[in-house]
C-alpha cells in the first residue's frame, strides 16, 4: 500500500501554523526593538526601519520634556508716557539672560530711557495700525495696536516656543508659578488661560469669559498660529469694542476657543487699600498682580516700588507658598492665626473657622465708581473696627531666610513678621489678649507647594507664652484635619 498523500487541507493547517509562530516570533522582536533601541551592531538599522514600516509596527512613545522658562514668550504692551515709572515694576520680575520676549511701544523711546539697558527684553515699536481700513470706522482706534502685539511678537520667529504670554508694562508676574501653571496643560492644544475682573460690572461691561489683559494670559503656540493668520480680518469684525482684550477674546472665541480660567490672574481692578484681598488669596498659585500703581501701597510705611520689591524678596524664597492662606489655633488663648504667606498674619481673640477666613476684608473699593450691588465676583466680610472678636491684630512681612540642619542642607524656611500697628481695643474676652506679641515667626519647608491635591497646608501654634515672640510651623494636613 502506497502512503496517503497529505491533502490540501492538512496543507493549508500547516502553513498557517508556520505563519502564525512567524508573526507572533516578529511581533515579539520588534516589541522588543521599540522599547530597547540599543541592539547590536550587526544588526542594520535601515533594515529595523525597513521591517518596521512594512509591518506598520508601532514605535516607542517619544517622552514630552517639561515646559521651561525658556519656551516661553512675553509679549508686552507698553507706553513710552507710563514707561518711566512702571519700569521698575518690570525689573522685579524679568530674569536677564533666562525669560525671553518684547516690550512693544506706542513711540520710540525717548533720550532719557536711551541707551536701552541690556538687562531689559529688547523694545519694539508698534506697527503702524492707521494704514488699516478699520482705523478710521474703529470706535477706539488706538486699541488696534496692543491687539496686534501677538501678531507682532509671533512674527519674531522665536524657536522652541510652547506659549507666548501676554501682559501690559505695568504687570507683574511670577514666572516660577507661571511655569508650574503651563506644566498642567498640554502646550501642543489650543489653550488660552487667563483670569477674569475681581469686579462684576468690569466683566459685565466687557465679558464673563474674556481673559483680562493687564492681569496677563497665554496662548499655546498652535492657538497663535491660527490666530494670527485671520487677526486682521477679525479686527475688521469688531469695530465696536472699546478694549483689546474684548477684541482678541472675540477672535480667539471665533476660532471655538474657550478661556481656561486660572484664579492666581489678578487683575487688580480694585482701588485703596488692597491687603485685606491679598490677606485672603484664593487657593490657587499667584501668578499675576496688576494695578498697583493705582492702588495703595501693599505694605505699610513704604512706597509702591518698594513694596513689590519686598514682596518679590519673600518670592525668591518659596514663590509656590506666596499669598497661600494657612489656618490654625490655639486652643488655651482661643486664638484663630490666618496666614498669608510672604504678606500677613492676622491674629483674631475667637475661634473662627476657615470657611470663613477665607473671605477676604473689603478693606477696598472697586474700580467703578458706580456701585451696583454685588459689585465682586467673592464673597466678602465687612470690617467691625469697634468689635475686639472681629477685628484681628496684623502683622506683615518683614524677612526671611533659610535654615539648615546639621548636614548643612536647607530644609526649612523662617519668614518673620512684624505688628503693623497696636488694635487698640479691649479683650475679646478674659485675659487672652493678643496686645502683647509684636512679632510672629512662620516656619515652612523648603520644598514645593504642590498644588496637584487641591488641598491647602496646615499650621501649629507652637510658642505664645513665653516672649512678645510668638512662633507657628507650618506642615501637611492629617487625612481628616479640619481647619476649624
Amino acid at each position: 500500500m502506497y502512503p496517503q498523500k497529505p491533502n490540501n487541507l492538512t496543507n493549508r493547517l500547516n502553513l498557517c501554523k508556520i505563519l502564525a509562530i512567524a508573526g507572533f516570533t516578529l511581533f515579539i522582536f520588534f516589541m522588543y526593538v521599540s522599547h530597547y533601541p540599543v541592539l547590536p551592531n550587526s544588526i542594520s538599522s535601515d533594515c529595523l526601519s525597513s521591517l518596521k514600516k512594512t509591518f506598520d509596527l508601532p514605535s516607542s512613545p517619544q517622552q514630552v520634556s517639561a515646559t521651561d522658562i525658556t519656551q516661553l514668550v512675553f509679549a508686552i504692551s507698553g507706553s513710552v508716557k507710563a514707561w518711566r515709572d512702571r519700569r521698575s515694576y518690570f525689573r522685579e520680575w524679568w530674569r536677564p539672560n533666562v525669560t525671553r520676549g518684547y516690550i512693544f511701544f506706542d513711540k520710540k523711546p525717548t533720550p532719557d530711557l536711551l541707551p536701552w539697558p541690556s538687562e531689559l527684553p529688547p523694545y519694539r515699536i508698534s506697527e503702524n495700525t492707521t494704514k488699516f481700513d478699520v482705523y478710521l470706522r474703529h470706535v477706539k482706534p488706538n486699541v488696534i495696536r496692543i491687539v496686534r502685539t501677538i501678531l507682532e511678537a509671533h512674527r519674531e520667529g522665536d524657536k522652541d516656543v510652547r506659549w507666548y504670554v501676554m501682559g501690559d508694562d505695568d504687570t507683574v508676574f511670577f514666572v516660577d508659578n507661571l511655569v508650574e501653571l503651563l506644566r498642567r496643560y498640554d502646550h501642543t492644544k489650543y489653550y488660552y488661560i487667563g483670569g477674569v475682573s475681581e469686579c462684576v460690572k468690569s466683566n459685565f461691561d466687557f465679558s464673563f469669559e474674556m481673559a483680562f489683559g493687564g492681569a496677563g494670559f497665554a496662548l499655546s503656540y498652535p492657538l497663535v498660529e491660527a490666530l494670527v493668520d485671520n487677526l486682521d480680518a477679525c479686527i475688521g469684525i469688531y469695530p465696536f469694542y472699546y478694549v483689546s482684550d474684548q477684541i482678541l477674546s472675540a477672535c480667539i472665541a471665533d476660532l471655538g476657543v474657550p478661556l481656561t480660567p486660572e484664579r492666581g490672574f489678578h487683575q487688580i481692578d480694585l482701588v485703596h487699600d488692597i491687603s485685606g484681598y491679598l490677606s485672603a488669596h484664593p487657593q490657587a498659585p499667584l501668578i499675576s498682580l496688576h494695578h498697583l500703581d493705582i492702588a495703595f501701597p501693599i505694605f505699610p510705611g513704604i512706597n509702591r516700588h518698594t513694596s513689590v520689591a519686598h514682596l518679590m524678596n519673600a518670592a525668591k524664597f518659596d514663590q509656590s507658598r506666596l499669598l497661600q492662606q494657612t489656618v490654625c489655633y490655639h486652643k488655651e488663648k482661643n486664638w484663630a492665626f490666618s496666614i498669608a504667606s510672604g504678606y500677613s498674619i492676622y491674629i483674631y481673640e475667637q475661634y473662627i473657622p476657615r470657611s470663613i477666613l477665607r473671605r477676604p476684608f473689603e478693606t477696598f473699593t472697586p474700580w467703578s465708581l458706580k456701585r451696583h450691588p454685588p459689585d465682586y465676583m467673592f464673597n466678602t466680610r465687612l470690617l467691625v473696627p469697634d468689635d475686639p472678636c472681629e477685628t484681628p491684630h496684623v502683622f506683615f512681612f518683614h524677612s526671611i531666610k533659610r535654615l539648615g540642619n546639621d548636614n548643612n542642607t536647607t530644609d526649612e524656611i523662617v519668614m518673620t513678621y512684624i505688628r503693623s500697628m497696636q488694635r487698640r481695643l479691649p479683650p475679646c474676652s478674659s485675659n487672652h489678649s493678643a496686645d502683647y506679641i509684636s512679632r510672629i515667626e512662620v516656619y515652612s519647608p523648603a520644598s514645593k507647594l504642590s498644588f496637584v491635591e487641591n488641598r491647602g497646608e496646615c499650621c501649629d501654634v507652637l510658642d505664645v507664652d513665653d516672649s512678645r515672640t510668638a512662633k507657628v510651623k507650618i506642615r501637611a494636613c492629617q487625612k481628616s484635619e479640619i481647619m476649624a
